[in-house]
């Protein structure tokens, strides 16, 4: 395992970062925060052009079969800009999981692989209907659900179409989505993937604190579906919450050197703010925290990428996520990405408290990913059932890690 980055993928992050700087900078993500957050120009661009999009995607289905070190990459840099594009609800845990369906089952291998192509080539993006602070430690479901009737549809194929119905509150990405992929809780805790077309669904979006990725109910009334494969939903949701701890590491390398380059310009009695013991002392503090952070997020996604699955061209995404390398990065970035931001919120002074400058926006995105895919609470009491020793008490229902 190596937390440095590769050659690939300094290539990758300056293809992304140079789409971003010219494209979504943080003042035109703020202009249009309130009216239209979502930017299907940008993703065009990102997912066809630099093809983002097909990271995770097997190449015998079209995409690149790259590494989730890659995906993490794009993660960081998107964090960078809080950029409003689906590549984590679509390209990472959307894909995800239908990558997990095409590798158990063979009854909807062929509905997969059609689906995977298409976003592989960005003609289509895709939501995993889950809310999105569920956490891979908790029962599945966690807030209500869809049931199958197990009614068989006339002309359904091989692969079986079936009657869905139910609602799932706070789906992250469902707004902007193509196509739609429902769990169903199945036999063991798996969960069986359908596969709905957006206009069969009721999709309405309600308020979310983070401006820049909505959130939205999902609402099925007997909606057509095809039946594409069960998978294990607390892995899927384990990689998601590994991969999210590179995109909280962006958000707090943003606040800080942002917040770096305005002491050492802003001026009070005749001197650089940033020339005071206090704010160097509070600002080396929180650089310690973003290198402990960007260890952690490598580790929850090298540990994946062993150097036999790399040498053969493999994706490291069949192996799944490290538990251990997983609780870890969420205990530890969720808490600092919000931290960071508090702080570079305080030290803008006036103009950190005002809606004008973008800031907030980055405060807002690490708190809401603060609480989703398991809270650092969640991660840490994982961590301590997998290592072994007493965890912390935890209000409600106990934590347990994965098997």
């Amino acid at each position: 395992m190596t937390l440095l980055y590769s050659e690939v993928e300094e290539e990758l992050r300056a293809a992304v970062r140079a789409v971003l700087a010219d494209r979504c900078p943080p003042a035109a993500v703020l202009a249009r925060a309130e009216s239209e957050p979502y930017d299907p120009s940008l993703w065009k661009t990102l997912a066809v052009d630099v093809g983002v999009a097909g990271l995770l995607v097997p190449e015998e289905y079209g995409g690149a079969g790259a590494t989730a070190s890659e995906a993490a990459v794009v993660l960081e840099e998107l964090g960078r800009g809080v950029a409003p594009v689906p590549f984590f609800t679509s390209s990472v845990l959307a894909t995800y999981a239908l990558v997990r369906a095409a590798a158990g089952t063979s009854v909807g291998a062929g509905a997969v692989g059609e689906l995977l192509g298409r976003l592989a080539e960005g003609r289509a993006t895709a939501a995993l209907v889950v809310p999105f602070a569920a956490s891979p430690y908790r029962p599945w479901p966690v807030r209500g659900g869809v049931s199958a009737a197990g009614e068989r549809l006339p002309g359904s194929g091989a692969g079986g179409e079936t009657r869905l119905s139910g609602s799932v509150a706070g789906v992250a990405g469902a707004d902007v989505a193509d196509v739609l992929i429902v769990p169903v809780p199945g036999a063991d805790g798996t969960a069986v993937l359908h596969m709905v077309e957006r206009e069969a669904a009721a999709v309405e979006a309600v308020p979310s604190l983070d401006l820049t990725r909505p959130v939205a109910t999902v609402t099925l009334d007997g909606a057509p579906g095809v039946r594409l494969g069960e998978v294990d939903l607390a892995e899927v949701l384990r990689f998601g919450a590994g991969l999210l701890a590179s995109e909280q590491l962006g958000v707090a390398e943003w606040c800080l050197e942002t917040t770096l380059a305005y002491v050492k310009e802003r001026r009070q009695f005749a001197r650089p703010v940033g020339s005071f013991q206090a704010v160097k002392h509070r600002l080396a503090d929180l650089w310690l925290d973003v290198v402990r952070a960007r260890a952690a997020a490598r580790a929850a996604v090298s540990d994946g990428a062993e150097d036999d699955g790399k040498a053969s061209g493999e994706a490291s995404v069949a192996a799944g996520p490290d538990p251990v390398a997983v609780a870890v990065a969420q205990a530890w970035n969720g808490g600092v990405a919000v931290h960071v931001a508090e702080e570079a919120v305080q030290l803008h002074g006036g103009i950190g408290m005002t809606w004008e400058h973008p800031v907030h926006l980055f405060l807002k995105r690490a708190k809401a990913d603060e609480i989703a895919l398991g809270t650092p609470g969640d991660h840490r009491g994982a961590l301590a059932s997998l290592a072994g020793v007493p965890g912390p008490g935890l209000v409600g229902e106990p934590v347990s890690g994965p098997e």
